[in-house]
């Protein structure tokens, strides 16, 4: 009772954290472009949000914050399975809490979150429910998000190697519906972005984790220890390495899969270290303490990224510059009146979602962070943006 109150605190520190960093951050040209884009299934759960709560930032990341507790309560859930001491599950649930990857797909607005949590529900499903149940979700995924091509694909695989022939068969149907949908893109020729990929996953997860990941999976496959969510997170891993051989990959969309391998590599984990008597049993705790301060160093700079503008000489060189500027932005021209600008077309977009419209009336032109300017975005006397508004006179 009283590690599942933990959880709980967990569950609800998570959420308090996340909804105050609302107020650190604006609306991406990503996150507008998908907004105002081509119609989707995530667009338009951020559109009925919107529609419920009002135009805000509240509003825009609230189902991903949503998305993201419920992936942390079926994660927990999942681990019944894979782990029999409940502080291992709540250790798993903060691991996953506090990954750089995770922390970021509950904040940004776009398909990692979505994906991350089709994929626990998914499993949650498999694992719980009757089989049919599982292929009638399948089914669903193909029409929410392309994201979820490298499921069916895993499972096909899974069923293959498992003898079910007309299983995964259903899954390689959905797969190759995916690729007509959706397309896949394989392109190029071998240009070596290998160790870029292995760069990004490492940042995704940290180098101990991601490292330790890759080594539980190996490791379950000589022991001949694989189940569905081997298959899923192996053959997806495996395919995105193949693939940064020979064109970029953008990584965040296959990260999801290792993410739902969490219950394999704390169960690997676990069962390294109970297995030994204590004496010999350090250098796993050193694994365990270096992984744990990693993530909460991670995680603080996450949370207090804007203290960093105050060591950046270029505000710009920031990792999260183009999440700030844009609401403080509206606000200051809102306050002299102005209420709709021409400039660059990234900005116009992310301008429009606070209200500030398009046109040729006012010019606004970005300059070199002079403190003698029409506006002017600071944190703590430290210029991060500054520009000219020109009143054009079209008569």
């Amino acid at each position: 009772m009283i590690k599942k109150r933990i959880f709980s605190i967990i569950i609800i520190m998570d959420a308090i954290v996340l909804l105050t960093q609302l107020s650190n951050i604006s609306i991406s040209y990503g996150e507008a472009s998908l907004l105002y884009g081509d119609l989707s299934f995530l667009r338009l759960l951020i559109q009925a949000s919107i529609f419920l709560f009002g135009q805000n930032d509240f509003a825009l990341r609230l189902p991903m914050i949503m998305m993201h507790l419920a992936s942390a309560i079926l994660l927990y859930k999942l681990s019944d399975k894979y782990l029999s001491a409940q502080r291992d599950k709540i250790w798993l649930v903060l691991l996953f809490i506090l990954l750089p990857g995770v922390i970021s797909s509950a904040l940004v607005v776009n398909s990692a979150g979505l994906v991350i949590f089709g994929l626990f529900l998914f499993l949650y499903v498999y694992e719980n429910f009757h089989v049919k149940v599982a292929y009638a979700v399948s089914f669903i995924y193909l029409f929410v998000d392309p994201g979820f091509i490298y499921l069916f694909f895993g499972m096909s695989v899974y069923y293959m190697y498992g003898k079910q022939k007309y299983a995964s068969l259903y899954n390689g149907l959905l797969f190759l519906t995916s690729i007509y949908l959706y397309g896949l893109e394989v392109y190029g020729v071998p240009t070596g972005h290998f160790l870029d990929a292995i760069g990004i996953y490492s940042t995704i997860f940290t180098p101990f984790i991601f490292i330790y990941i890759v080594y539980a999976l190996y490791r379950r496959y000589l022991a001949n220890n694989i189940d569905h969510i081997w298959y899923v997170a192996s053959t997806t891993f495996v395919f995105s390495l193949l693939l940064s051989i020979r064109q970029k990959v953008m990584v965040e969309h296959f990260a999801p899969y290792l993410i739902i391998a969490l219950p394999l590599v704390a169960q690997t984990f676990a069962n390294s270290y109970r297995v030994r008597l204590k004496m010999f049993r350090s250098k796993y705790k050193v694994l365990f303490i270096l992984s744990f301060v990693f993530l909460v160093f991670n995680y603080l700079i996450v949370v207090f990224n804007k203290e960093l503008y105050l060591v950046l000489q270029n505000p710009q060189k920031h990792f999260a510059y183009d999440a700030h500027i844009a609401r403080d932005l509206a606000k200051q021209l809102k306050s002299k009146n102005i209420s709709c600008v021409a400039t660059d077309k990234k900005m116009s977009l992310r301008l429009a979602f606070y209200g500030i419209e398009s046109c040729e009336e006012n010019v606004l032109k970005d300059n070199d962070l002079k403190l003698d300017s029409d506006v002017t975005i600071s944190y703590k006397n430290k210029i991060l943006y500054s520009a000219n508004v020109t009143k054009l006179n079209n008569k």
